[in-house]
């Protein structure tokens, strides 16, 4: 066990490592960006994010959940083109269709099974079925997605990405849950209102 984890604390650091070769945020002219409320001098808990320590020892959550170090949780990624975030998946559920605008993501799979893919401007959809150990991309900008198909186990990811900032897009909650007139959607879709609202409501149920 022990040799185990030495291994996948290895492979993670090739994560990170790669992740910042993937960056693409604006250089800054610095060493590193500290914001203006920050008062006293910088010492090395500037740098340091703990927020990930309430995921040590507790209970696996019941439904998908994302644990997020990015800039807005940890100042300290000003300026450095990366961020994370922990991913759990309960078993039969799913990380809906999205996109990151800002970044790619480099997923590193710790625990269980995914199946996970994304779509290219084409409309080609490129899937694979991932192991614990693999590690997939998911270019930027492109929707992608990540589903936990087990139904008995769960599963946990970590996600590297390219920007302090990468952003997140939900496609489902970007088309149906904002002001966008329903015979539009229903045009867009084929469909009609009813069958509009009726989806509206089920994502809001």
């Amino acid at each position: 066990m022990a040799s185990n984890l030495k291994i996948f604390i290895s492979l993670a650091i090739v994560c990170a490592t790669l992740t910042v070769t993937m960056a693409g945020d604006p250089d800054i002219l610095t060493d590193f960006v500290v914001p203006t409320n920050v008062g006293g001098p910088i010492d090395g808990s500037f740098f340091t994010f703990t927020g990930m320590r309430s995921l040590v020892g507790a209970a696996f959550p019941a439904t998908f959940k994302v644990s997020k170090a990015s800039m807005a949780e940890f100042p300290a990624l000003n300026g450095q083109s990366v961020s994370y975030a922990v991913l759990q998946f309960p078993s039969g559920s799913v990380n809906p269709p999205h996109t990151h605008p800002r970044a790619s993501e480099l997923l590193f799979l710790l625990m269980g099974s995914l199946e996970v893919g994304f779509v290219d401007t084409t409309n080609k959809l490129f899937t694979q079925t991932l192991k614990q150990g693999d590690i997939f991309v998911f270019p930027k900008g492109l929707v992608h997605f990540q589903f936990n198909s087990d139904a008995k186990n769960p599963a946990l990811a970590v996600s590297g990405f390219g920007s302090a900032n990468a952003g997140t897009v939900a496609v489902p909650n970007t088309v149906f849950n904002t002001t966008i007139d329903d015979q539009i959607l229903a045009l867009s879709f084929k469909t009609d209102v009813p069958t509009i609202q009726k989806i509206k409501a089920g994502l809001h149920g």
